[in-house]
């Protein structure tokens, strides 16, 4: 079983986040359902979604990940070499909950399983509860046999940064700097971290 790492950081380790622009092995999706995100039953999302899974696939591995409730109806809209498999989520934005890989220069994989809340928890997230979602790194680095570290102190989504690969890390300050998900940290503490 992967190891959840608490007590040392990806760069004290010899890991690094690689480009956006870098070379993957593979894309995760998750199906979206929500009926209070996605108009019309998510119909039309899952329309959407089942195209993008499609396109991507003509380039490189997908897996589909839907809640138990869609699995179905998820395997039946795409062709049989996108990987579908069931994990529960609160809803469709892995890139936002699941988690930021990382590699170091000898090619092993390590991830950031990023504490998510929805995009602000209770004080200005867009939905409750949000705890399938915060499981999403965790099960993905588990798929893939990968040790990740976990901020349990820090909220992210891996939508709200952009990064180079040689350390440069993109962001705003109303992401990460938000009464919703880090009101006690400061951006002088965050430049530094």
């Amino acid at each position: 079983m992967p190891k959840r790492i608490l007590h040392s950081t990806p760069k004290h380790d010899g890991f690094r986040m690689p480009g956006e622009f870098e070379p993957q092995e593979k894309i995760y999706m998750l199906w979206p359902q929500r009926p209070d995100n996605w108009r019309n039953g998510a119909k039309p999302a899952q329309r959407a979604f089942a195209e993008v899974a499609k396109t991507i696939r003509q380039f490189e591995p997908v897996t589909v990940l839907a809640s138990p409730e869609q699995f179905s109806n998820c395997r039946n809209m795409l062709p049989p070499e996108i990987t579908v498999l069931e994990m529960t989520s609160n809803d469709a934005w892995v890139r936002d909950c699941g988690p930021t890989f990382l590699v170091d220069d000898k090619g092993s994989l390590r991830a950031c399983d990023w504490k998510f809340n929805a995009w602000g928890g209770l004080t200005d997230g867009l939905y409750c509860p949000w705890d399938q979602d915060d499981l999403v790194a965790r099960k993905i680095c588990e798929l893939e046999h990968a040790d990740s570290y976990r901020t349990e102190d820090f909220v992210l989504e891996g939508g709200s940064i952009h990064v180079d690969g040689e350390g440069t890390v993109m962001t705003t300050e109303m992401c990460l700097l938000s009464t919703g998900r880090n009101p006690s940290m400061t951006k002088n503490r965050l430049e530094k971290n």
